[in-house]
């Protein structure tokens, strides 16, 4: 048994040390012949820390550029089959990358138009749209709805909250998560997710009386 268990050993790490000493192309291609996992996570590895920063610098969101990179990734294991030999593999991951993080954005900018005018629920409250809560009653609801210029100016102001509080929004009011989802993804207690977008809710609303109703009641 002990015999066994050393040449099992011996063959595992071997195996282990071949992969490493792999190419990306030549990952791929067995990849394509044997769709064994040690070898995609090997690639996987590789540009983990490369490619998600990348993303991050490309996107300007640490949340959304983890979903892109795995979004990435799948795509990799779905159309890998279409890696043709001869080819470097570097080139062709980060045009994946690159697609996946502009259909990204499409869709967040589509999701944040919606999200500003849309009601939001959490743990069983309504939060009412972001546009809402940052204008109040100060403003015709129907006429904010239509108003890009309003839309626009919220999108900025969220955009220039401290790190911590954008986060907070961006998963509540953008992504449409629960408190307890964007509690989890940060790692935080779900009442600071409550504070933080208390904060932020006041700090935009300052700000939008300042720019706006402190003058004149004119927008922007």
């Amino acid at each position: 048994m002990s015999k066994h268990y050393t040449e099992e050993s011996i063959e595992q790490v071997s195996r282990s040390a071949n992969i490493e000493s792999t190419s990306d192309e030549g990952l791929v291609q067995e990849y394509q012949q044997t769709a064994a996992a040690e070898v995609f996570g090997e690639l996987v590895s590789r540009y983990e820390r490369e490619l998600y920063n990348y993303l991050r610098r490309f996107l300007n969101d640490a949340v959304l550029a983890e979903d892109v990179f795995q979004a990435t990734f799948l795509q990799v294991h779905l159309r890998c089959d279409l890696f043709e030999s001869g080819r470097k593999f570097r080139p062709w991951l980060y045009a994946i990358a690159t697609n996946q993080a502009i259909d990204a954005q499409r869709r967040n900018r589509r999701h944040r138009r919606l999200s500003l005018d849309q009601a939001h629920f959490a743990s069983g409250d309504e939060l009412g749209s972001l546009m809402d809560v940052v204008i109040g009653d100060e403003v015709d609801p129907a006429q904010t709805a239509e108003n890009l210029e309003r839309a626009e100016w919220v999108r900025t102001a969220v955009a220039n909250l401290p790190e911590p509080l954008r986060k907070s929004v961006r998963l509540v009011y953008f992504r449409g998560m629960k408190y307890r989802e964007a509690a989890s993804v940060m790692s935080i207690p779900v009442g600071t997710v409550k504070s933080r977008l208390h904060s932020a809710v006041q700090s935009l609303g300052e700000s939008w009386r300042n720019t706006h109703v402190a003058d004149g009641g004119k927008s922007a």
